[in-house]
Parts: C-alpha cells; sequence; structure tokens
C-alpha cells in the first residue's frame, strides 16, 4: 500500500523591509518545525508588498534577497520545503482573476484589516482595487497548492475565512477542485518593540535579524523599562511595567530570570546594567544566525538558485492546478451538465 502523502503547508511574506526578532518568534521558528512534518510551501509575496508600495517598487527586488537570507539563516531548509516568489508563477494571477470573477465585493469590504491599514497608513493613497482585492489574490496563493493549512495568529484568522468562502463558492458552482484550507492557529510570543509598541519596521523600533552585535546593543540600550522606577534605589516591578522584560523572558534561563525580578523588585540592580546583560544574551542567541548568513552570502548566486529550483517544483504543481481549473470553467463537470447551471441562477 502507498504511503499516505503529508499534508500541505502554505505561508508566505512580504518583501517590505528588514526582518526583525518579531518576524523570528512569530513566524520563522515556526516554519522551521513544521517543515519537517509537513509539505511546505513558503513563498515571498511580492505582489503582495505592491498594494501598499506600489508607488516605490523599485525596493521590493533588494529586499527578497534580504529576506531570503534570513529565511535560510533561521533554519528554513530549501531541502525540506519548497521557496519561491510569487510573481515567477504567472498561475498565481490567472487564478486571481479568475477567481474575482466570483467574489462579491461586500465580501472584500468587510475584511477587517481593510479599514485598519487604511487608518494606520493614512500618508498611503490605499484607496485602490489591488488593495481592495488582496484578499483574492491571497485565497489564489492558498488554493493553488491545495494548501490544507494555513499557520496564522489569531488576528490573521478573518483573512482565512475569507479564502475558505471563496473556495467553498468555487467548488459550489463548479466542481470540488480544492480542499477548504483550514487555520493552524500559531502561538505569537508578546514582542514588543523597544518603544513598547507592536515590534514593526514602520515604527522604527526593532531589533533586526541583520543587525551587528554593536546594533543589538546600542537598540537595546534604548529600549523602555519601568517608567515608574526613574532611579536605581527605587524597587520595579519588571513583570507588570517592564517592557525590556519579555525580550528577558526569551532570552534568559528561567533562574536567572526570576533572580532578576528579584533584585529588581529590591532595587539591587539598575536598568542599565541589565540591559547590558539582556544585550549579551540575544547577541549570544544571534550568533549562530548571523554565521549561517554569512556562509550564504559568500556565494552570490546562492539565493538565486534555490528560488530557481523552487519556482521550478512551484511551477509544476500550479500549472496542473490550472489545467483542472480550466477544464471545470470552460468544458464543464465531466458527465453533470447541471452544477454550472445551478451556479447560473446564483
Amino acid at each position: 500500500m502507498a504511503a499516505k502523502s503529508r499534508q500541505r503547508i502554505l505561508s508566505g511574506m512580504r518583501p517590505s523591509g528588514r526582518l526583525h526578532l518579531g518576524h523570528m518568534h512569530g513566524v520563522l521558528d515556526n516554519w522551521r518545525q513544521l517543515q519537517n512534518q509537513f509539505e511546505c510551501f513558503f513563498f515571498v509575496a511580492d505582489w503582495h508588498a505592491l498594494t501598499t508600495n506600489y508607488d516605490r517598487p523599485w525596493t521590493i527586488p533588494a529586499s527578497i534577497d534580504d529576506m531570503v537570507l534570513d529565511w535560510l539563516a533561521a533554519g528554513i531548509d530549501p531541502q525540506k520545503a519548497t521557496i519561491f516568489v510569487q510573481s515567477d508563477i504567472k498561475e498565481h494571477a490567472e487564478l486571481n482573476l479568475l477567481l474575482s470573477m466570483i467574489t462579491p465585493v461586500s465580501w472584500l469590504e468587510r475584511n477587517p484589516t481593510y479599514k485598519e491599514q487604511q487608518q494606520q497608513l493614512k500618508e498611503r493613497d490605499l484607496a485602490t482595487f489591488g488593495f481592495l482585492g488582496y484578499p483574492v489574490l491571497q485565497a489564489a496563493d492558498i488554493i493553488m497548492y491545495k494548501a490544507n493549512k494555513v499557520p496564522v495568529g489569531v488576528d490573521q484568522l478573518p483573512h482565512v475565512e475569507l479564502t475558505r468562502e471563496i473556495t467553498r463558492r468555487f467548488n459550489y458552482l463548479y466542481r470540488d477542485v480544492f480542499p477548504v484550507p483550514e487555520a493552524m492557529l500559531t502561538e505569537v510570543p508578546k514582542l514588543p518593540g523597544l518603544d513598547g509598541r507592536k515590534m514593526s519596521k514602520s515604527y522604527g523600533n526593532s531589533i533586526y535579524l541583520n543587525d551587528s552585535e554593536e546594533d543589538v546593543a546600542r537598540r537595546i540600550s534604548t529600549m523602555v523599562t519601568d517608567v515608574e522606577r526613574p532611579r536605581k534605589s527605587d524597587p520595579g516591578d519588571p513583570a507588570n511595567r517592564c517592557v525590556a522584560f519579555n525580550l528577558h523572558r526569551l532570552y534568559m534561563e528561567k533562574s536567572r530570570l526570576a533572580e532578576i525580578e528579584a533584585d529588581c523588585k529590591a532595587a539591587r540592580i539598575g536598568c542599565v546594567v541589565c540591559k547590558k546583560e539582556l544585550a549579551r544574551a540575544v547577541n549570544s542567541a544571534m550568533e549562530p544566525l548571523r554565521e549561517r548568513r554569512r556562509e550564504f552570502a559568500a556565494d552570490p548566486g546562492t539565493v538565486k538558485r534555490i528560488l530557481a529550483e523552487g519556482a521550478e517544483k512551484a511551477r509544476e504543481v500550479a500549472r496542473n492546478t490550472m489545467e483542472e481549473v480550466r477544464q471545470v470553467l470552460f468544458a464543464g463537470p465531466a458527465g453533470s451538465g447541471g452544477k454550472n447551471d445551478a451556479g447560473d441562477k446564483e
């Protein structure tokens, strides 16, 4: 009996700038584990980057190589996962177009991130067809590879649910071509930026994966601590009031973490000394990543070769999917003759 094939995972990331510790703990750590359990497709979402950066598209190509280097350094293995660039697989655009024909505008307008991002990015004109319709392209990305699961944080659940609705509508109108993908909830550690807000490239409050030891130490030295502890002699409450303590939780041994908390509460340790120790711990954890990144970057052709090989694998799957899609759309379901009629009455 043939072995049952592994379920498929699809996940992507937009090349919109340097990756930071939030990406490492929120996405890449999870990808590294998933590639050992599932058939994984990890892609560079360069067309998605255009939805908000359409006025500066020249920034995207340089970000692609830099981002993939970070993936490789973080342990994403091209022998275990298919890594490719979205725009290299033109079938994504075709499926996006076909899905747009059956997706009600009201579904897109109720997408919670549609208005949220417009509010957050007021300096950019996001009243575009591409920005409104990006969930359709997202659905095309996912179902192109007949992904069974999509790893997301809880805030991204509405995105996956919209993909599920579009998938069900396609299957109802034509034929059950696509599995309805399920969200795979991933725990995203609380990782605020240097100023206490969410770590984000747009806020300029991040510790980046390609930062040098000196950069990391400098950034952590500016990190907000306990604002109610202006002097070293004042007792602190790191677990509840110190922004930097969230990084301590990730990078310190439990025994040392308990000591730091006790010393802070008793005013035996100051924030400057504490942050220097934190910087050493973060740098120690990041050094293997830096070393792997240097090894991959030493050969400028590495990333291009990996992406070309990944595109070849992804393209084969995408071509087979689109042949099936065209068959059910334009030739009709074999032997039924009725399901398309039912769809026309909607």
